[in-house]
């Protein structure tokens, strides 16, 4: 009887020590999604000023966008494709859903047979769950820890891949990057593709056309194309910066709904191992009342 009452009170103290993590566990994660949601609305209007100085670019560059149609197929086309995932677990299928979602738009027939696609990892969990799908990486990045972190990250990517060089070649399906990354949403996060390169047509119409904010209209010093590269480069952080904060507030998302599962877990089962551990303790006050009233019994009946 005290070993069985022993081992309930072990393990009451155990789920009790594992239900204050998990509680911490769910303080952290709640922080971590504000900073990283905050950094997203904060990175919006500098998002919206580049996209500003990109329409004046494209505008200088090609004022009749003739230029500005869909990349032709190019028989040595290379696809570059970064996939955001997540360095630790409890993360429930985080780093799965994202992986499918890559995989399957990655693997859609294309009519450049000669296209090859370079995959790069951004985290240790989705760079083992796409080994294990035999996915050949080009390599791999660690996942930031902070907001602070993440310009380092993008600095890193754009440093890798090795983009084009000019201007001229952001039409050019030499320049293909694709982002695959899971993004806020009411159930949680759902996993989401965005092609930076080449740069949409439609897209560059549409900038191009968009009212200027002032009266005094924008103009272009010095040399059109390296303006044009340099917005296009500020386009890319941003668009990368974006991708990564955006991963970083789903995963704690998600972390989050595993922790408030496991403390509602944790809660019914502290319940459970309480009223078992007053029933066997109430059973063995029982027990020995009624050894203490057979032996008065029999010393009574003795007399």
């Amino acid at each position: 009887m005290a070993t069985t009452l022993t081992a309930l009170r072990r393990q009451i103290s155990s789920a009790g020590d594992l239900k204050a993590v998990v509680r911490t566990m769910k303080a952290s994660a709640a922080s971590a999604i504000g900073q990283y949601e905050q950094s997203v609305t904060a990175l919006a209007d500098y998002a919206r000023t580049v996209e500003f100085g990109l329409g004046v670019c494209l505008r200088a560059v090609d004022p009749l966008g003739l230029q500005r149609q869909e990349p032709t197929t190019d028989a040595t086309a290379v696809v570059h494709a970064i996939v955001f995932g997540s360095d630790q677990g409890l993360v429930g299928r985080f780093n799965e859903a994202v992986v499918e979602h890559a995989l399957a738009a990655l693997s859609q027939p294309s009519a450049n047979t000669k296209t090859t696609v370079k995959i790069w990892a951004v985290g240790e969990r989705v760079e083992a769950r796409l080994a294990d799908a035999g996915i050949a990486l080009e390599g791999s990045f660690a996942v930031p820890g902070s907001v602070e972190l993440i310009t380092q990250l993008v600095g890193q990517i754009l440093l890798n891949i090795q983009l084009p060089d000019s201007a001229a070649k952001i039409a050019t399906q030499h320049a293909t990057l694709m982002l695959f990354f899971n993004r806020p949403s009411a159930l949680g996060y759902s996993p989401e593709s965005q092609r930076l390169l080449p740069l949409d047509a439609a897209w560059q119409r549409a900038l191009v056309s968009q009212p200027w904010p002032a009266k005094q209209l924008p103009e272009v010093l010095g040399s059109n194309a390296t303006t044009l590269q340099a917005f296009v480069r500020e386009h890319l952080f941003v668009s990368l910066f974006r991708a990564s904060a955006e991963s970083l507030a789903s995963e704690n998302a998600s972390r989050l709904a595993a922790m408030q599962r496991a403390d509602r877990n944790i809660g019914e089962r502290l319940q459970t191992l309480q009223a078992q551990f007053h029933q066997l303790r109430q059973a063995g006050i029982d027990e020995e009342l009624f050894d203490v009233i057979s032996g008065f019994d029999a010393l009574s009946a003795g007399d």
